[in-house]
């Protein structure tokens, strides 16, 4: 039986140990919970080949850069995955509320 598309973004945590790891740039970061909490969302490919490795968050004063890393399952040898796009979302918590800060992408910094 086939399952049915879901609705919306497929919801991920990080994993860890991924192999070909890199930066992924993400569609869109909205607060929520009082600014304690970010939503990210972004354009990703199946699992085991694609998955979330880590996501790293830097705090200062006048702004938030998190950064999205994604690798390939280190336990996924000779899997053949198909290419399709899939929307995926993860949530982080902040050391303190957003605030007036801006939250910057670390995938765009050169």
């Amino acid at each position: 039986m086939t399952q049915p598309p879901t609705k919306g973004p497929e919801p991920v945590k990080p994993v860890g140990n991924t192999i070909n790891t890199r930066k992924i740039p993400y569609l869109t970061a909205k607060a929520y919970d009082r600014g304690r909490k970010i939503k990210l969302t972004w354009w990703s490919g199946v699992e085991p080949c694609t998955v979330l490795d880590r996501v790293k968050v830097k705090e200062s004063g006048r702004r938030v850069t998190i950064t999205l890393y994604e690798g390939t399952d280190e336990k996924a040898q000779n899997v053949a995955c198909i290419e399709i796009a899939i929307q995926k979302t993860t949530t982080v918590k902040l050391k303190t509320p957003l605030g007036k800060r801006k939250i910057v992408d670390g995938a765009k910094l050169k």
